[in-house]
């Protein structure tokens, strides 16, 4: 028995609505890297026609006045919703429009650009973490170089591709032209930065002293100057042992978090080094010359809760919530106005940014001059053999 249907017919002089049909896709839209709507059910492309005339109401359903109210024309042939049906699809169809995924659609192309760091963008806030992956523990390397025969092991090996000092300025350029507030600097692993890599140097200065210890130097002071001039805040989470160089940028950084287990230590002397990254400065004015005197000359290894007493670190939390404690903060911290945050910094920085200018060239000159004395290698190479003996 069949029963009996009624339709309405549609007003005299305007034509016949027939609702759009949507073809089937994957749910990515508009370059957009997850999908924007999720349905618990299969549902049919085709909207009922009872339901239409309630989305619709006493909208004027001609071809024109429905693109102008509901959609947009895509290049593809495509409709693009606009936000109030999207807000009708979300509250009666469960459909999720996450406006997040629109902030900064290629943020994950910036990790195919970086060899041993990671950036990441975060919402209000760049993510730099120390990831090398040609380095043992985080140690800094100023550029790429060729491989070398004839040299201690270990130091051929260190000579492959590596330039995470550069790779980290570019990344501090970059943070410094886009939106984000302010800046996390953080490592992968176990270790936050074992600072200039001895087979590094050593490959590099065994082929032409005079040259070579000109590149290096100039690729330090660039990198310093880098931490120097970047007019954001920017935020370290030590979760491991800070070492050298590693150590040495922390005074550069405006808030400084370190974990339970981690240490400092600016080995200069055993290395026939003079300080480098300001910290003939910066660790005076911090730690107070004796204990300054003591890390930069013996080489005195501190640890976080002594840092922190000492100013060199704000806060020290527990390893096992270390990665929490520090994003809580910093999200916190982003959320901040980014005029207030520049500016702040700013007023603090700007009285000694001369001095840190003079410092570093001072400090950069001093190395190239022992980088370019057959003493200065040679004091490498014994690092290095007791390093390996140590082992």
């Amino acid at each position: 028995m069949s029963k009996a249907m009624t339709y309405k017919a549609p007003p005299p002089a305007v034509p016949h609505f027939a609702a759009p049909v949507r073809n089937p896709h994957n749910g990515l839209q508009n370059g957009e890297m997850e999908p924007v709507m999720y349905r618990p059910t299969e549902r049919p492309h085709k909207l009922p026609s009872d339901k239409v005339e309630e989305k619709l109401g006493d909208v004027d359903t001609t071809g024109q006045q429905f693109t102008s109210e509901l959609a947009s024309p895509l290049t593809n042939g495509k409709m693009h919703l606009h936000s109030s049906v999207k807000r009708k699809l979300a509250e009666e169809k469960g459909y999720v429009f996450d406006k997040r995924l629109r902030y900064n659609v290629r943020q994950s192309e910036s990790n195919c650009r970086f060899r041993d760091i990671v950036v990441r963008k975060e919402e209000g806030f760049t993510h730099v973490l120390l990831s090398s992956q040609t380095t043992d523990n985080n140690a800094l390397t100023p550029e790429a170089a060729h491989c070398i025969s004839d040299l201690p092991q270990g130091a051929v090996l260190a000579l492959i591709q590596r330039h995470i000092m550069k790779e980290v300025c570019r990344a501090l350029g970059n943070a410094a032209a886009d939106d984000s507030k302010l800046l996390l600097l953080s490592s992968v692993g176990t270790v936050f930065c074992s600072g200039l890599e001895p087979s590094y140097l050593i490959g590099r200065l065994s082929t032409d002293r005079r040259k070579e210890s000109s590149r290096i130097a100039d690729a330090v002071r660039d990198f310093v100057l880098a931490f120097i001039h970047f007019k954001k805040p920017i935020v370290v989470a030590i979760n491991g042992p800070a070492l050298g160089l590693g150590a040495s940028i922390l005074p550069l950084c405006d808030v400084v978090w370190a974990s339970e287990r981690a240490w400092f230590q600016t080995p200069c002397a055993a290395l026939h080094l003079t300080p480098s990254g300001c910290s003939s400065y910066t660790f005076p004015q911090i730690l107070g010359v004796a204990l300054a005197n003591e890390m930069l000359f013996c080489g005195r290894k501190l640890t976080a809760q002594e840092a922190c007493s000492r100013g060199l670190v704000s806060q020290v939390f527990w390893p096992t919530t270390f990665n929490q404690e520090v994003m809580l903060r910093v999200r916190e911290m982003a959320s901040c106005n980014a005029v207030v945050l520049e500016e702040s910094k700013c007023l603090v920085r700007s009285i000694i940014v001369s001095i840190l200018e003079e410092v570093n060239e001072k400090e950069c000159q001093m190395l190239k001059q022992l980088w370019c004395s057959t003493k200065g290698l040679e004091a490498l190479f014994s690092y290095l053999q007791n390093k390996v003996y140590e082992k």
